[in-house]
């Protein structure tokens, strides 16, 4: 098996790129359209587990919690031959880090998220003086 082929890690770069550039924009429509239209994709966020991508539409058009700005800081994109890929990242906020996993896969129709899951990185407390 091919592991972090150049071309695959580019499309799958292209992929997470567009995910979170829609994270940024609320744009609804393609962060729907970028899950696996399946009963059997699932989404682990803050405070939701979500079990099939009717469920993931419905927590989209139901709820947004209002973010302040991120900075990508780290991503680990690692592909396995054609059709499947992990993207790890922390992202840096006013507010402190999260962290995101998503597991990918290539169908007919382009590169879909299969599994995801997004969480607060919790920073220790300041040491007192």
């Amino acid at each position: 098996m091919d592991i972090n082929r150049p071309e695959v890690v580019s499309q799958v770069r292209a992929a997470f790129e567009r995910y979170n550039t829609a994270i940024v924009a609320k744009d609804i429509a393609t962060l729907n359209e970028l899950f696996w239209t399946s009963e059997h994709t699932v989404r682990f966020g803050y405070t939701e587990n979500l079990f099939g991508h009717d469920a993931i539409v419905q927590f989209r058009g139901t709820k947004w919690l209002a973010n302040s700005a991120r900075r990508e800081s780290h991503v680990v994109i690692t592909t396995f031959g054609d059709d499947m890929a992990t993207t790890n990242a922390v992202f840096e906020r006013e507010d402190g880090a999260t962290r995101q996993s998503q597991t990918w896969v290539r169908f007919s129709e382009g590169w879909r998220i299969v599994a995801a899951h997004v969480s607060p990185l919790k920073r220790p407390a300041p040491a007192s003086a």
